[in-house]
């Protein structure tokens, strides 16, 4: 496994690189959630690239950037024995050298949710995954459902920038208790943990009244927050049933819908998700 921190090394090394190429893009201390993205690279290509990267411009200035965990040598042993061909580890002044001032605005779909809670968030992230875009030139490149919005901005910019790269979005990897895996978590103490829950159980309680036939989408959001405002640590930021294409808040659910929250639990922010829709429709988002 390569682990390189330059451009022009890695194109070096992409150059010599034949056949399908998988991308998972991260900003590091890297987790099962991650693993598994991985892992679905592998046996979808011939090679794979991971990069970590801690992204500065998708922080906002109130934001956990100084704080937000990295540990390289930790993710080097991770993906050292997932048997990953090479690792792009820039330092900011790679990505965004000296002068550096374009950017890219991917428009409504970001606007609504983490985009109205975390101005110029997607801004950030839309910018720095269509660098690694050019600079890594993969046939696919992996993300994860819980991320859910980003996964659409990602989309879209691939769409609108005729990007010749696949995106791939994989299922929400899960602690035994239901909490989403993220490099958050570990913000959060012991009591903070346990009512970390509380965004599983929101999920499962607005998926239990769905099955049960309801449709409004008031009466959804409701049973998700009835079950935040239960737990005393819990603070929604947000909790959502919207449109899977274009993330509008519904009034009725009549096809498939994003359920999804962000909570703070102490002074740790958490998102989470679910798509709602009849047995026998799922797809991918």
């Amino acid at each position: 496994m390569r682990v390189i921190a330059t451009i022009g090394e890695f194109r070096a090394a992409r150059a010599a690189m034949h056949g399908a190429v998988g991308l998972v893009p991260t900003m590091g201390y890297l987790h099962e959630g991650h693993l598994s993205l991985v892992r679905r690279a592998r046996a979808e290509n011939d090679h794979v690239i991971v990069t970590i990267f801690v992204n500065p411009t998708q922080f906002g200035p109130s934001e956990d950037l100084s704080r937000y965990p990295r540990d390289l040598p930790r993710d080097l042993a991770f993906l050292e024995a997932e048997k990953i061909d090479v690792v792009f580890a820039p330092d900011v002044a790679e990505m965004y050298p000296p002068g550096f001032g374009t950017f890219v605005d991917v428009g409504p779909i970001a606007a609504p949710l983490e985009g109205a809670a975390r101005p110029g968030h997607f801004r950030g992230v839309a910018t720095v995954v269509c660098k690694l875009f050019n600079i890594t030139t993969p046939h696919r490149a992996y993300f994860g459902q819980k991320d859910a919005q980003q996964t659409l901005v990602i989309r879209r910019m691939t769409l609108d920038l005729n990007l010749p790269v696949e995106i791939i979005v994989c299922p929400i990897v899960r602690e035994p208790d239901g909490l989403a895996m993220s490099s958050r978590n570990v913000y959060l103490n012991p009591k903070e943990r346990r009512a970390a829950t509380v965004l599983f159980r929101a999920l499962q309680a607005v998926q239990e009244r769905f099955r049960a036939g309801e449709r409004n989408g008031d009466a959804l959001r409701a049973a998700m927050r009835a079950v935040i405002d239960a737990e005393p640590l819990a603070r929604p930021d947000y909790v959502s049933v919207a449109d899977l294409d274009d993330l509008h808040e519904l009034d009725r659910v009549t096809s498939r819908a994003l359920a999804s929250l962000a909570v703070r639990i102490g002074t740790t922010r958490l998102i989470d998700n679910c798509i709602l829709e009849a047995r026998g429709e799922r797809r991918e988002a």
